[in-house]
């Protein structure tokens, strides 16, 4: 895999990350968020990741290769709202509790936000990781013919 094409998957999964962690953000934001403008209490959302292929100076010879030659970097498809019903909590004075006395409150479990929001973080500093190197690779590609 040439040194463009690496830099360019990396990218690709630090966009993608970057999108992630502004998601788990805004979930960890909104965890007691009991009114929105759409009507009731916020919804936990998610990101979708999927592959993308690149194309590549060198196309015609990763063809001859096969197609997992290719290099894949990875794309955000979508955000998704988390099906899970919201929780209810016995509040009877809350604003938003219905005739019961019931509030309805985020599906967001703190606990799994932070979680996510770690393993998103340790994926974002490995693909910088991965850029140094390809950087320090190339410095030292350049050295040899110095």
């Amino acid at each position: 895999m040439e040194i463009n094409s690496t830099l360019a998957v990396s990218a690709s999964a630090l966009r993608a990350e970057r999108m992630r962690l502004d998601t788990i953000a805004s979930n960890l934001a909104n965890a007691n968020t009991t009114r929105t403008p759409e009507g009731g209490p916020y919804k936990r959302r998610e990101v979708v990741f999927e592959a993308e292929k690149f194309d590549s100076p060198f196309a015609d010879t990763l063809a001859t290769l096969g197609d997992e030659a290719r290099p894949e970097g990875v794309a955000v498809t979508d955000v998704i709202e988390d099906p899970t019903p919201p929780r209810m909590v016995y509040e009877p004075g809350h604003p938003d509790a219905n005739a019961e006395g019931y509030v309805a409150y985020p599906n967001v479990n703190s606990m799994l936000e932070v979680v996510d929001l770690m393993a998103a973080t340790r994926a974002y500093e490995a693909n910088v990781q991965v850029i140094a190197a390809t950087k320090r690779l190339a410095e030292a590609a350049l050295s040899i013919g110095a």
